[in-house]
């Protein structure tokens, strides 16, 4: 990563002009769909927590946004996600490609209720 940051703005103000364009929609979606969650830095990269357990993360990297919603999330998604480059609970989406934003609320709301649902 590029350093260490204090904030998810100092994290995502580090990157190119249209990538942070990007990074700012990611985090409004993640924002918008999970209200109560906690915003952090964990790992070098933005990370959201709800009742004290990890939700998602993204990063931006030259080529892409790594999206990490634990295996579960990618699991369910997994039809959806298939024509992503993965790995063990992580996706890539190309920077040269639409974002598929739609698909990361569906993905949060599910990550959301999976995480409230252990909590109670």
């Amino acid at each position: 990563m590029k350093g260490n940051f204090k904030n998810v703005d100092d994290y995502i103000y580090s990157f190119p002009e249209d990538t942070q364009l990007l990074l700012n929609k990611v985090r409004e979606t993640i924002q918008h769909n999970a209200p109560e969650a906690i915003e952090s830095i964990s790992y070098q990269m933005p990370a959201y927590k709800l009742n004290g357990k990890p939700l998602v993360y993204f990063a931006g990297y030259e080529k892409h946004i790594g999206f990490y919603a634990t295996p579960t999330g990618h699991e369910q998604f997994a039809a959806e996600l298939a024509k992503y480059k993965q790995g063990k609970g992580s996706v890539q989406f190309p920077l040269d490609k639409p974002v598929p934003y739609n698909l990361i609320a569906r993905i949060v709301k599910f990550r959301v209720k999976e995480n409230l649902t252990k909590a109670k």
